[in-house]
């Protein structure tokens, strides 16, 4: 039994890298999810909507925006409902206009932090954390939120060695 869970949401298809869309075959917070799991041993999870996101980059973040404007909890393909086995969680996830992606609300919002230690990590093409990690203090109750890890999505593949300096942290 590892003491570790990487909890992530992550999208593939056409993402914005430095001023122009991409087609990415592997969204970027699961490759950093990757890393990590290949430097402690960790258990994953991955958040998946069960109606999944357009392809498309502007339609996308068009129905990411209207969730978050109307507070909603998209509905996922599988829940997590337990932790208590877990020392460490660290919790991945795109930063979606400031914030977490709302199917991360629907899977946080399930389970008890208490005792636990949050390492947070966000990919994004400029705004870092966002809000998020006022976010998570609020999704988190009762665990310790450390020191967050933020990456450029594009420089995802660039950046195994921060990620494995980061988790020993």
């Amino acid at each position: 039994m590892t003491e570790n869970l990487i909890i992530y949401f992550s999208r593939n298809g056409e993402n914005y890298f430095k001023g122009e869309l991409k087609n990415i075959e592997k969204g970027n917070t699961q490759v950093i999810a990757e890393y990590i799991k290949n430097e402690c041993d960790a258990d994953i999870f991955k958040v998946e909507e069960v109606n999944t996101y357009p392809y498309d980059y502007e339609e996308c973040t068009a129905i990411a925006r209207k969730e978050q404007k109307q507070n909603l909890r998209p509905e996922i393909k599988q829940t997590l409902t337990d932790i208590s086995q877990y020392e460490t969680i660290f919790i991945g996830f795109p930063n979606w206009w400031g914030t977490l992606p709302m199917p991360m609300w629907t899977q946080l919002e399930e389970l008890d932090f208490t005792g636990k230690t949050i390492k947070p990590f966000v990919t994004h093409e400029g705004s870092g954390f966002g809000s998020s990690l006022n976010d998570l203090k609020k999704l988190c109750n009762g665990g310790k939120i450390k020191k967050g890890l933020s990456i450029s999505g594009s420089e995802v593949y660039e950046s195994e060695t921060k990620v494995k300096l980061w988790v020993h942290e």
